[in-house]
């Protein structure tokens, strides 16, 4: 129950008072396999940032925090969602510092050295004659043993490696658990931010600067009109302070799919060295060790057709192994970490986020200017009355 309390939103206007939380480092996995082409997509429909987003307790917290908001208070409105924006971009700092720190190829350079160390096995032989190399019954077996054993080495050490890559990948995949669950939480506060400043802005527009534009009408005093648009300003700067908390909150919502992705990619890669440690060294050694038992067996009968043979196979199954190798780096290597559907959704996203500010921006524009000429008339209807009371 206490850590689910711990990931609650929390919703301040003193962004002091929230303790910083360390985002988790990370570590990136070669590229993922390339989804299948999505079907042609439908009509997106636009989400609304309403109550129908909280649970009943959220929604009872928003209401209450709502009260607390005082539009009049400047310092407020420049503070208000500072902690939660504070945090996620704390959050994606922390990401992007640790993808700059890390060897992005490390693993798969690590599987690259096994498969070339696999691939150079006899290479030596073939290129002094493989066939003549066998009529050499003296040298034929110590030589193959000496190799072996070189291969060996190389190859256990290769194998430490992987297993060290594979700790550090299911640590980091535990802790991308813990990042998209720390995300979670920013994303929730945002969003309640935003809810609570939207139904605090209605309140004033609707109640409080309804009433002084109407006691400026009414009065016709400069120091009502004054206040009313004030107040106008004000709602102004806090509606642009709600925007910015909606663009905070669309990043966080793109670091969600992000790091599941991320997780995704280690969790294959993990996968693919497992594969490696339990199935493609067992496998190399075991022919080895075949390879040496045949050798041994056509000393015994001095039998050439065996020895054939046992050649044949040896090679059938290296360059099998060696197919297999060189088709898996091959797939790796042009396999792309983002498909083009991917960037094709986020750069849409963005110009519909830039269209919105834009249209925002319009919008401010237009009702500066409507209040501008509505100010020039309300001075102008004063000073009128003050000449007719002078006449």
């Amino acid at each position: 129950m206490s850590d689910m309390e711990g990931m609650m939103p929390q919703l301040t206007l003193n962004p002091e008072e929230v303790k910083t939380v360390e985002a988790p480092s990370l570590t990136l996995s070669p590229e993922p396999e390339a989804p299948a082409a999505e079907p042609e997509k439908p009509e997106v429909k636009p989400v609304v940032i309403d109550d129908s987003m909280l649970t009943e307790e959220e929604k009872k917290v928003v209401n209450e925090f709502a009260k607390k908001i005082d539009i009049n208070d400047s310092q407020m409105i420049l503070q208000y969602g500072v902690a939660a924006q504070k945090s996620v971009a704390s959050f994606s700092e922390s990401a992007l510092s640790s993808v700059r720190t890390k060897d992005l190829g490390e693993v798969g350079d690590t599987l690259s050295s096994l498969v070339m160390e696999l691939k150079n096995f006899g290479q030596e032989e073939e290129e002094k004659g493989f066939f003549g190399f066998f009529k050499k019954a003296g040298n034929k077996m110590e030589a193959m043993k000496t190799q072996y054993a070189k291969a060996e080495v190389n190859v256990d050490k290769i194998c430490r490696e992987l297993e060290q890559h594979q700790r550090v990948l299911m640590k980091d995949i535990a802790m991308f658990d813990q990042m998209y669950e720390l995300n979670l939480k920013y994303y929730k506060e945002l969003t309640m931010y935003i809810i609570a400043g939207k139904k605090r802005l209605a309140e004033v527009q609707s109640g409080q600067l309804e009433e002084l534009r109407q006691k400026a009408e009414r009065t016709g005093a400069q120091e009502d009109a004054q206040a009313y648009n004030d107040m106008v300003q004000m709602c102004n700067r806090f509606e642009k302070k709600l925007h910015d908390l909606e663009l905070t909150r669309m990043v966080s919502i793109q670091m969600g799919p992000q790091t599941r992705m991320l997780q995704n990619n280690d969790t294959l890669m993990v996968e693919k060295i497992q594969s490696s440690l339990v199935n493609t060294i067992p496998l190399w050694k075991s022919q080895m060790v075949l390879a040496l038992g045949l050798e041994n067996s056509r000393k015994a009968t001095a039998a050439q057709a065996a020895v054939t043979n046992a050649t044949n196979e040896l090679l059938r199954k290296n360059a099998d192994m060696l197919k297999m190798g060189t088709i898996a780096t091959a797939k790796e290597a042009e396999r792309s970490i983002i498909d083009i559907e991917t960037l094709q959704h986020t750069n849409q996203q963005l110009i519909s986020t830039l269209d919105e500010v834009i249209q925002i921006q319009r919008d401010g524009a237009q009702k500066r200017k409507e209040a501008e000429v509505e100010l020039g008339r309300i001075e102008g209807e004063l000073r009128q009355k003050l000449m007719e009371l002078r006449a």
